[in-house]
């Protein structure tokens, strides 16, 4: 019975050394196979940037060293590559035309519209937070039914806004609203702008609403009214507090822009599409387009991450 019993448990001490030594294994074997892949992906992106900076001495190296089937294939494979690279952003100058073209479009009515997105959002956060606080200590009269009725248009502006699609208003903007304009840039900043404005105002009425309400009483103090409260103390605090959430406002709004092209203006994602409709090849532009796009995002959030990172610090 004791030998059984010690046969057991050296069975059952051995299980998880296989089982952890499975693991292992399969961890090596899985960053071996990444380790691989970004070789090979490295490898490709360094003969793709030889092949358009000297073309002939890239055939000529890949030629001598590669003889076999596979190699054939391979040089077959970045030949086509080349050619298409060549056919949708080389002849008639197509990368600078529509890709870096259509990209400052992007910038600019991202821009534009966050800061007509913050101003419409300071506001409409203001309004909503003051009647908020407000409602029950101020008496009735003429102030209060003001408040009370801008208080009600924010509601029906934060409804309507949010309650229906970014496409559809811009194209309400562009076809009903300044059908006599022909400033598609305009429009698409204000359209967007209007957009922004009602996510922008309830991440500000958050910040506002998080604020110690000690801090109405400390600005009283100093022989501040409400107004001079709001904005000397109040919306400041709100603005540390939320400023992460209106970075990563600022890196949604570049993606919605993409939309734009449903009324004729020439972003990034429309610079993408008219290269595709006059080549007839649709991988490579919108590829591109997409890993611009994915650049683009990435480099925001990581300055995101470090501004909440400096955020942390300073309040320690």
């Amino acid at each position: 019975m004791i030998e059984e019993e010690e046969q057991i448990d050296i069975k059952e001490n051995e299980a998880p050394r296989k089982k952890l030594f499975t693991m292992e294994k399969s961890s090596r074997t899985s960053i071996l196979f990444a380790i691989l892949c970004l070789i090979i992906s490295a490898a490709s992106v360094g003969y793709s940037i030889l092949l358009l900076v000297d073309y002939d001495y890239a055939i000529q190296l890949l030629r001598f060293y590669t003889d076999s089937g596979a190699g054939k294939a391979i040089l077959g494979w970045l030949m086509d590559l080349n050619a298409q690279i060549k056919l949708n952003f080389v002849d008639k100058d197509r990368f600078t035309t529509y890709i870096l073209s259509g990209l400052g479009i992007t910038f600019t009515v991202t821009f534009f519209a966050t800061l007509i997105g913050i101003f419409l959002g300071v506001i409409v956060a203001t309004i909503r937070s003051s009647h908020d606080k407000l409602a029950e200590e101020l008496r009735p009269g003429l102030g209060t039914s003001v408040l009370n009725f801008l208080n009600a248009v924010c509601k029906i502006y934060l409804t309507v806004i949010r309650g229906t699609p970014t496409v559809v208003q811009l194209m309400i903007a562009y076809f009903i609203i300044f059908a006599a304009s022909n400033n598609k840039i305009l429009i698409a900043i204000l359209a967007f702008g209007i957009n922004s404005g009602a996510y922008v105002a309830e991440i500000i009425r958050s910040g506002i609403m998080s604020v110690d309400p000690g801090q109405f009483e400390a600005g009283r103090s100093l022989g501040f009214n409400y107004v001079q409260t709001m904005i000397h103390i109040i919306i400041p605090q709100a603005f540390k507090a939320v400023l992460p959430a209106l970075a990563n406002e600022f890196i949604v709004l570049i993606k919605e822009t993409s939309v734009s092209g449903y009324v004729g203006l020439q972003d990034l994602t429309k610079g993408g599409d008219i290269i595709r409709s006059q080549t007839y090849s649709a991988f490579l532009p919108l590829i591109l387009v997409a890993a611009i796009y994915l650049v683009i995002v990435m480099f925001f959030t990581k300055l995101v991450s470090l501004l909440e990172g400096r955020l942390r610090n300073s309040e320690r």
